[in-house]
């Protein structure tokens, strides 16, 4: 059979096209094929999407981090202080003096049972050894416990006003059985209550503060006074027994062996500084103990007198 010329030409593109759509890359939409490969190929996505990190090209994911626990109040303590026991003793910032006068205490003690005492009767060292111990340990614990507690420190405002929000850094004036004049700390950004004062050495405002103590390196403020006048008082109970004793002790011994002063002291020297020392220690704690009776009988505090005598100065 004869084609014409225009005939052949479409029978060519014609198979041409077929061609073309047996080479290509895959069925039309609507082919068996490509509904089989629709469901692997969202299989194969669902699969990947599920295994680890570290199976796919990307960096890793963090793994999210624990919560941190809220912080403790020492932990963000904005003063000189240190703390011990989780927060539960405080200190003041230096405690060369707590250390001196701790030590000073137990070498008095210990010179005491060891040199002092006549050793010849067990009579003779039960009852002044007992009693010494007694005195000694009244006086340790009324130290720590004058060191170690609170003085009434005052918390410091931490979202203050700004100075020029109603006058913040001025002064108040409170009505309570008279006008009270409240001051200003700049430090601690609040109004102190009476009595009470800025530690330079601690760097707190502490409530009725008297002194800071450098021989217990603490304030010496509301809550810790009580325990700071038991501690004078034991204190000077314990020395006052020491000399006593130590005294009592050199006497005996230059009565018995007719040995002046000089003579004896290079015999007994453990006992002449240990006397020595107890009667310097009685003569401070003595007068420090009645100068504090003053100040209770007059209701005042150390702080408040200095400043009346600076002003009259």
């Amino acid at each position: 059979m004869e084609y014409s010329a225009d005939q052949e030409r479409e029978m060519q593109e014609h198979h041409h096209r077929g061609h073309r759509r047996s080479a290509g890359t895959g069925a039309p939409d609507g082919s068996p094929s490509s509904a089989t490969c629709n469901p692997i190929r969202t299989a194969c996505g669902m699969v990947r999407s599920l295994m680890p990190s570290f199976f796919s090209r990307g960096p890793p994911l963090p793994l999210p981090l624990p919560p941190l626990p809220p912080a403790r109040v020492h932990q963000v303590w904005p003063g000189r202080n240190v703390f011990f026991l989780d927060g539960r003793v405080i200190c003041g910032p230096d405690p060369r003096g707590l250390i001196l006068s701790s030590m000073a205490l137990l070498l008095s003690e210990w010179i005491f049972l060891a040199r002092v005492i006549d050793s010849s009767s067990p009579h003779r060292i039960l009852i002044p050894a007992s009693s010494s111990l007694i005195l000694l340990a009244a006086a340790t614990a009324s130290l720590l416990l004058a060191a170690t507690s609170d003085p009434g420190i005052i918390p410091r405002n931490q979202a203050s006003p700004s100075s020029e929000e109603d006058g913040a850094s001025a002064a108040r004036f409170v009505a309570v059985n008279g006008v009270v004049r409240l001051k200003f700390c700049e430090t601690c950004k609040i109004h102190r209550p009476p009595r009470s004062s800025h530690c330079a050495v601690c760097d707190n405002c502490v409530d009725k503060f008297d002194h800071h103590c450098p021989w217990i390196s603490q304030c010496i403020g509301l809550r810790n006074y009580r325990f700071y006048m038991l501690l004078l008082c034991s204190a000077l109970a314990f020395y006052t027994f020491m000399f006593a004793f130590t005294v009592r002790r050199i006497r005996t011994k230059m009565d018995n062996t007719s040995a002046g002063v000089f003579s004896l002291a290079t015999t007994l020297p453990e006992s002449f500084v240990l006397a020595a020392f107890s009667f310097m220690t009685i003569c401070a704690l003595g007068c420090l103990l009645a100068f504090h009776a003053f100040l209770v009988a007059k209701n005042t505090l150390n702080k408040r007198l200095l400043l009346i005598y600076m002003v009259q100065w």
